[in-house]
């Protein structure tokens, strides 16, 4: 696997859309988030359909086709140096195959931020635009309203982002040793249903492997683990992490099924990096090659996330 194109960091004043991909988001906690952004002396720009709701399928922020335009758009206006999205959810899935993906290679790179259901569109970024993009906070989720670790290190990746090439995670070995290999992952549940869908990479061969979910019982997760397991993804994976569990089965459960499935590998492991759906997350960049240490709990990337 070899490191992906690297997007620019932001500047003052730099133009940044908020866009969501996915599930609806809730008014008062954009604004909130806006207003965090304009802090940064960022400029934010929302997208057209942000705010909607889909007529049907109320999970949903706006039909697929709107969604799917605000991005394309917003990837695609020159003036625009990021796409942050606004929340997770669920619908990236869904909206994926309608983006023009000619268009948004030909509008060149540009930082994109998000996490959860965001999962698929940082794998269809890294396998149809080789770009790099950032696993970390989004604009209206409470977890980056009300947590300045999470706010200052995805503002340090933006702007500083040798000031955060060492990311210290806290967590703990489970497998110990270090692997070197280029970052990738996300929202386990997101990683199993791209199996077998059109444009999706055929393996995590040469990776460090990071993964969390959210509110998934213990069979679900084996079961997850286990269809990437058989499809092959996970062969030659050189490292893995693992971020946050929240209101998943026991962690004591999870952790031995974890364990259990991921073992095997035979390579350097580390849970709680502290990544994910948590208090305090970490903004993890994808694509970025580096090393990680389970011992000291660390990921050392070769480079600056953003040039």
């Amino acid at each position: 696997m070899t490191p992906l194109i690297r997007p620019a960091r932001l500047t003052p004043g730099a133009r940044v859309a908020v866009v969501a991909p996915s599930g609806p988001v809730p008014e008062g906690q954009l604004q909130a988030g806006l207003d965090i952004l304009r802090g940064w002396d960022l400029e934010p720009v929302v997208a057209p359909h942000a705010l909607e709701r889909h007529p049907r399928f109320g999970y949903l922020a706006g039909t697929d086709a709107d969604r799917a335009r605000d991005l394309q758009e917003a990837w695609c206006d020159p003036s625009v140096s990021a796409v942050i999205c606004a929340r997770g959810g669920y619908g990236a899935l869904r909206m994926v195959e309608s983006l023009d993906w000619a268009a948004m290679r030909a509008a060149g790179p540009k930082a994109f931020v998000g996490y959860s259901d965001i999962t698929t569109l940082h794998e269809a970024f890294a396998a149809r635009l080789g770009l790099a993009t950032l696993h970390g906070p989004m604009v209206a989720a409470l977890d980056f309203l009300k947590n300045t670790r999470a706010q200052e290190h995805l503002r340090a990746t933006l702007f500083e982002p040798e000031q955060v090439q060492v990311i210290a995670s806290g967590g703990t070995a489970l497998v110990p040793g270090r692997a070197r290999g280029v970052t990738l992952g996300g929202c386990l549940s997101l990683l199993a249903s791209d199996i077998g869908a059109p444009g999706v990479r055929a393996s995590a061969r040469g990776g460090l492997l990071f993964l969390e979910d959210i509110g998934e019982e213990a069979y679900r997760l084996d079961g997850y683990l286990t269809q990437l397991a058989r499809a092959g993804w996970l062969e030659g994976v050189n490292g893995v992490a693992l971020g946050s569990w929240v209101n998943c089965d026991p962690y004591d459960t999870v952790r031995a099924l974890l364990l259990d499935r991921l073992g095997g590998l035979g390579v350097p492991m580390v849970e709680e990096f502290g990544f994910g759906h948590c208090d305090g997350a970490l903004t993890i960049p994808f694509g970025v090659a580096g090393e990680l240490d389970a011992e000291a709990a660390t990921l050392t990337l070769d480079v600056p996330a953003l040039v």
